[in-house]
């Protein structure tokens, strides 16, 4: 256990694991208690973006780098209408901020928005434990401060994968996002028309509205539980499955509507939406150990051959092998498959797989830290593909809508 002792007038408050450990420290932000799942985010920045972020729904969240607050908060940094995290914990909390754009400090937007936090927590300490035992039940408690009460509480409360948190942070209702201007007056200089994309929100953050818009996407963002034909009716260019909480097979609703969707339209979709997508060409979904979650996550992109840096939040991903066997000639000639997919990086391959349900898949993007599959690339249906380019037979190639050109993007097998 670790015991910070403080004169500070902040009131005490206690951080217990399911594994039994316990951490003392000080509230920083509303007092009371919250139970979560506990993770750990790497990022240097961005605290706000994080705390309202929905993908954090259910979760507490460590952020592992030491000093938090420094610039305050402002309106244009909120990715939602508010905060879906469970609680935070952090090492040292900056109750006076300096920054020209700082509307409010952390600790006071925290406390209007009914988040409990602790301060004065050894991160370092905390994150190893997570990383070596795992993700796991927590809580932070400003009213119960004894040890053995608390981590027996923990071990008594519900695990993340027994709540759909999606249906907690998706909107009840659609809307229109509309393009920005200067991106429709590009495209129509470039004589490319304008994208329609019907986005399904799980809880999507804000900025990657923002970034759709700004391609020249027209948006018509849908709930979590929108049928597959009313999205099909809306005819879509495309159609994006967003981040959002939870575990994907709580999702059951989405990933019907993925099934029924993927093949007709191009289908992207990151965080959640990968997995769900993933889940409708035939994948398994596994949970990861303590999951990714921060803006620094080193990606290699398998078909640029370029090492991009991400940012991501999950805790599942799906297993590349369980889609199905690989396809020798377009793998390198391999015909195993690998459980680290880190091997296909060395080698320079993207291999591709042969799905039951969905044809060829190929591994686009692996994950350099652990060799966890980062990104897929599906091969249409017939049907769509036929009915774009007005074919009778089918060629041997994988297709995604590329939001910056405006087409469907072609990567030849």
């Amino acid at each position: 256990m670790n015991l910070l002792v403080s004169s500070s007038s902040q009131p005490a408050a206690l951080l217990a694991l399911e594994d039994g450990t316990c951490f003392r420290g000080r509230s920083c932000g509303a007092q009371g208690e919250a139970f979560g799942e506990i993770v750990f985010n790497t990022s240097m920045v961005g605290y706000q973006e994080i705390v309202t972020d929905p993908s954090y729904a259910g979760q507490i969240v460590t952020l592992t780098y030491p000093q938090v607050g420094n610039y305050g908060v402002n309106d244009d940094a909120m990715q939602s209408g508010g905060t879906f995290l469970r609680g935070l914990v952090v090492r040292d909390m900056c109750h006076t901020p300096s920054n020209w754009q700082s509307t409010a400090s952390f600790p006071d937007f925290l406390r209007s928005e009914g988040v409990v936090a602790i301060e004065g927590v050894d991160t370092r300490a905390l994150t190893l434990r997570i990383r070596s035992s795992g993700a796991m039940r927590a809580a932070i408690s400003t009213t119960d401060l004894d040890p053995e009460s608390l981590v027996a509480r923990v071990v008594a409360s519900p695990a993340i994968s027994a709540h759909n948190y999606v249906a907690d942070v998706s909107p009840r209702q659609e809307r229109v996002v509309p393009a920005k201007a200067e991106a429709l007056a590009a495209r129509e200089a470039a004589g490319l028309p304008k994208l329609h994309v019907v986005a399904y929100d799980c809880g999507e953050k804000r900025g990657i509205e923002e970034g759709l818009a700004a391609a020249g996407c027209e948006l018509t963002v849908v709930p979590f539980d929108t049928p597959a034909a009313r999205v099909l009716s809306l005819a879509p260019d495309g159609v994006f499955f967003s981040n959002g909480p939870g575990d994907p097979e709580q999702a059951s609703q989405t990933a019907r509507a993925a099934e029924d969707i993927l093949g007709k339209v191009p289908v992207f979709g990151i965080c959640l939406g990968n997995q769900l997508i993933s889940m409708a060409a035939g994948a398994q979904i596994e949970k990861l150990p303590f999951g990714h979650h921060g803006g620094n996550e080193p990606v290699m992109n398998l078909l640029t051959r370029k090492v991009e840096i991400t940012a991501q939040n999950h805790n599942y991903g799906l297993v590349f092998s369980s889609m199905g066997p690989l396809v020798p000639e377009l793998s390198g000639g391999e015909r195993a498959h690998v459980r680290d997919l880190r091997p296909w990086v060395e080698r320079g391959v993207a291999p591709v797989v042969q799905t039951e349900r969905m044809g060829r898949v190929r591994l686009t993007h692996v994950n350099l830290n652990d060799g966890t599959p980062e990104g897929i690339f599906v091969r249409l249906m017939d049907g769509w593909r036929q009915r774009e380019a007005g074919a009778t037979s089918v060629s041997p190639d994988y297709l995604c809508i590329d939001v910056r050109e405006g087409r469907a993007g072609h990567a030849e097998a």
